[in-house]
């Protein structure tokens, strides 16, 4: 994760991804056919700056006890062009609040057992009903550039 703000960029990240991609892959790709499901979760908790004070403000504009999870589902997977690019339509909910998302991943199978998913959308964080954090000096602003990339293994 990414923003901007007032002082300097502000960046996060986590680890704490999970979910399920159910899908038919030949040739390094989706088959189609059979439409691809995501669904992926990741704890608010999870998310870090490395700056205590800027998590601690994130954590409580985004009131992470009452709304523990970010949730993303996936409703129409199609490919994009020729290669390994597909665009992703979906849900996305955070903060209580689920809104429509459409982007664009890139597939890759680096091995017979591993599946790389990789994309980046920017989100307007005011959308899901969290206005962004200030603190001090530091104003945030309300764009978040979200990069994700999960890592899974391929089951048959």
């Amino acid at each position: 994760m990414e923003a901007q703000s007032s002082v300097h960029p502000v960046h996060g990240e986590s680890r704490g991804l999970e979910g399920e991609i159910v899908a038919d892959v030949a040739d390094g790709r989706f088959d189609l056919s059979s439409q691809p499901t995501m669904r992926i979760e990741m704890p608010v908790e999870a998310l870090q700056s490395g700056n205590a004070m800027q998590d601690k403000e994130l954590r409580r504009r985004v009131d992470a006890r009452r709304y523990p999870k970010i949730t993303g589902e996936s409703k129409d997977v199609s490919q994009q062009g020729d290669g390994n690019r597909y665009r992703v339509r979906g849900d996305l909910t955070f903060h209580g609040v689920t809104r429509p998302v459409d982007g664009e991943v890139e597939l890759s199978i680096p091995d017979e057992r591993t599946l790389v998913l990789e994309g980046t959308q920017t989100f307007d964080i005011r959308d899901y009903g969290v206005d962004p954090p200030k603190i001090l000096m530091l104003k945030v602003h309300p764009q978040v550039s979200v990069r994700v990339r999960v890592v899974g293994e391929l089951q048959d």
